[in-house]
């Protein structure tokens, strides 16, 4: 756990809330007193890290979605027909 001062806090919102979206928690301190506690929202924090490499230029997030037709034209034949028979369980729900 990390500690910031409220003016530190003012001062470098960022660095401490890519700290929290990575599973930190901060302790704000008002004249030595603590005051607040930031910490990760439950099931969010786990995308963080990916983010934070993004903003680097490091990476770059996908969609989260496949076509089936890239699939088909880069590899073709059976893995092919497989991914369509993913896709279309996907899509009815199963």
């Amino acid at each position: 756990m990390k500690k910031a001062s409220v003016s530190d806090l003012k001062t470098q919102i960022g660095r401490y809330l890519d700290y929290v979206r990575n599973g930190g928690t901060v302790l704000v301190l008002d004249r030595k007193v603590p005051v607040a506690e930031l910490k990760p929202v439950p099931g969010r924090s786990a995308n963080g890290k990916l983010v934070a490499l993004e903003r680097k230029g490091i990476i770059r997030l996908g969609t989260g979605q496949i076509s089936a037709k890239f699939f088909k034209a880069k590899f073709g034949g059976k893995r092919a027909r497989t991914l369509e028979a993913l896709l279309e369980e996907r899509k009815k729900g199963r």
